[in-house]
């Protein structure tokens, strides 16, 4: 059974934040779940996976963020509890359900989960999803604590059904990857089926239905402010006539530090756990009792600006500030040395910091950059393009995923990129304005993705480019979850179909399409130089299941292989390849037989033929 279907109330677990949630979510009574993967998000999905073959929870992947709430948000209107999960920047792929959801409403309760993302730690952007419950009208919880996490999921799907409306449930990374203690709660039953009444004056955005509803959300803003001030979640604890305003994890560090300067007698710290609508009545009884307010928010000053805002509406002069260049940054993360730092410079305070860790004699940390694994077929299909198309001005948009690794050097295969998908519309604009030639990659998910749209735009549009689309068989990089194109036999789950990409890139009207095994150098480097010598669109798919995939489904069956007397010590296979199976002993190349996975790329490289297989 399932860790998180434990039914034992009362007792404690150790758990990852996303699992927390995951576990807060199933006590809530989510019968519905859906998502596209996205680190920092992408536990909460894994379990709720794994949970839905135990249980009567459906749960799936979808092709995107959009699909992923389509589907939840009709699933909460016939009265199913539903819930949604993305990283942030997949809130943007799904805004236009969103903003118009918002009008909708909803019957049944449906949580939308956005992992936001500070210090960018595998993300394109640090965007605050806090803007998007401003934006779209809709209630933003934020939890402060991986318990909190869990526990505040059940706050949120009851919100959502006390207002009709879908609840924005904003987390961050150090939330969705600490590891804590919850105390498990009450399983409550799931209602797994349910019935859409059809309603099309309330449920059919034409112009005059969404006037009505308009009015209608803008009515529920005002409820949700009311219910905001009276929050379990945004709450004042501490005395005196200086406060602090905190979200998320800054509250945990306000916390310990007004502790650790012994300032509790001094400063009030209201804690805002349900952060849109503001808690007006708290923040303003709280500015009337204070003589100065420091705002203690990661990413944009979206609090700040509220406080101040409502202190101006009070015709109140007390000081308030939180992003300043002597204070908070909007960059990266905080930290609690941070915090406790800023806090004593506002408050005029002295801090002696604990004495800094001597570290002079302590030797310096070996820099690890981002590489793809041993093996990866993206390596050789970098090395191919890159054979392919020498001696040619060559632009390479690419896209999100492992392969966007292919950027740093001796790779160096990527020129540009934006988002999910944005590599095949990249291409066709570089194509239709330069004389370059434009090789542009993608990954089978995000093709699924948001890349059909661009390629289809391409083949109308007559455009000149080679697009590559990486086939790894999964979704790898956030931790092998299916796509629509697995094979989910080989997972031992039926009920699934399968999309062939091939045969779709044939019927979207590519004229020029190929399958190439990225292992086959030779072959792949002629079929590649095909493609991008034919005038139009063309489509190289290189085929090759995700290594540590086909290790996970115990289909690895290459040899390892070493580096034999034979070797000149030119390095082309360092030079040209650097995989992380090669390192350099007493001046010459060696292969680490336990990273190495067989896949004979190298041995195709070196020009003395001195990788070889090891015996037997």
């Amino acid at each position: 059974m399932h860790k998180l279907l434990t039914d034992n109330p009362g007792q404690k677990m150790l758990l990852l934040g996303n699992e927390a949630i995951a576990r807060g979510a199933v006590e809530a009574g989510v019968a519905f779940a859906s998502t596209y993967p996205g680190t920092p998000s992408s536990e909460i999905s894994l379990n709720l996976f794994q949970i839905s073959k135990e249980s009567d929870l459906y749960f799936e992947y979808s092709t995107n963020e959009k699909v992923a709430l389509e589907v939840a948000a009709a699933a909460a209107n016939s009265g199913v509890r539903s819930m949604c999960m993305m990283k942030h920047v997949g809130v943007n792929v799904a805004a236009d359900v969103l903003m118009t959801l918002a009008y909708l409403g909803t019957r049944a309760g449906l949580v939308i989960l956005t992992a936001d993302d500070p210090f960018m730690f595998s993300s394109q952007n640090e965007q605050d999803n806090r803007y998007y419950g401003k934006l779209s009208g809709l209630p933003v919880i934020e939890p402060s604590s991986v318990a909190e996490a869990g526990a505040m999921m059940a706050e949120a799907f009851d919100l959502s059904e006390k207002l009709g409306e879908p609840v924005i449930f904003r987390t961050t990374t150090r939330i969705n990857h600490s590891t804590a203690v919850m105390e498990l709660g009450q399983l409550k039953e799931r209602v797994t089926t349910g019935h859409f009444k059809k309603d099309p004056l309330n449920y059919v955005c034409v112009p005059a239905v969404s006037r009505k509803l308009h009015v209608r959300l803008l009515e529920n803003m005002a409820r949700a402010e009311k219910l905001a001030d009276v929050s379990p979640y945004n709450f004042i604890e501490g005395s005196g006539n200086w406060g602090v305003i905190c979200n998320g994890v800054s509250y945990a560090y306000a916390a310990d530090a007004v502790r650790d300067l012994n300032l509790e007698l001094k400063i009030r710290i209201l804690r805002i756990g349900f952060s849109h609508p503001m808690p007006g009545s708290l923040i303003r009884g709280l500015l009337k009792e204070c003589e100065k307010v420091l705002v203690i928010e990661e990413g944009e000053p979206y609090m700040e600006e509220a406080v101040k805002a409502m202190a101006q509406e009070e015709q109140l002069t007390l000081t308030i500030k939180g992003k300043d260049k002597a204070l908070f940054t909007r960059l990266y993360e905080f930290d609690p040395a941070m915090v406790r730092r800023c806090i004593a410079d506002f408050f005029d305070v002295s801090d002696t910091p604990a004495d800094a860790l001597e570290l002079s004699k302590a030797p310096d940390v070996p820099m690890r950059p981002p590489n793809l694994c041993a093996g990866c077929s993206h390596r050789a299909v970098y090395y191919a393009v890159k054979k392919a198309t020498e001696g040619m001005d060559t632009v390479y948009p690419s896209d999100i995923g492992c392969y966007t690794l292919g950027f740093l050097p001796p790779l160096s295969m990527a020129d540009y990129v934006v988002c999910m998908g944005a590599s095949v519309g990249s291409a066709c604009g570089f194509s239709k304005v330069t004389g370059q030639k434009v090789v542009a990659f993608i990954g089978d998910s995000t093709f699924f993705h948001s890349g059909i749209a661009g390629l289809t735009s391409a083949v109308f549009n007559n455009h000149d480019f080679t697009l590559m689309i990486l086939d790894n068989r999964t979704t790898a990089m956030t931790g092998h979850q299916p796509n629509p194109g697995v094979d989910m036999k080989e997972l031992n789950l039926d009920g699934y179909g399968q999309v062939d990409i091939e045969a779709l890139v044939r019927a979207l009207g590519v004229p020029h399409v190929s399958v190439i095994k990225p292992y086959n150098i030779k072959k792949s480097i002629r079929m590649i130089k095909e493609a991008v010598e034919f005038k139009g669109v063309s489509v190289v798919i290189a085929k090759e299941k995700c290594v540590l995939y086909a290790k996970s489904l115990k289909q690895l069956t290459g040899k390892a292989f070493y580096v034999s007397d034979k070797c000149k010590n030119h390095r082309d296979c360092i030079n040209n390849l650097a995989c992380p199976a090669f390192h350099i002993e007493e001046d010459r190349v060696k292969i680490d037989a336990d990273l190495c996975t067989g896949c004979a790329v190298c041995a195709q490289v070196c020009p003395e033929h001195a990788i070889l297989p090891v015996k037997d």
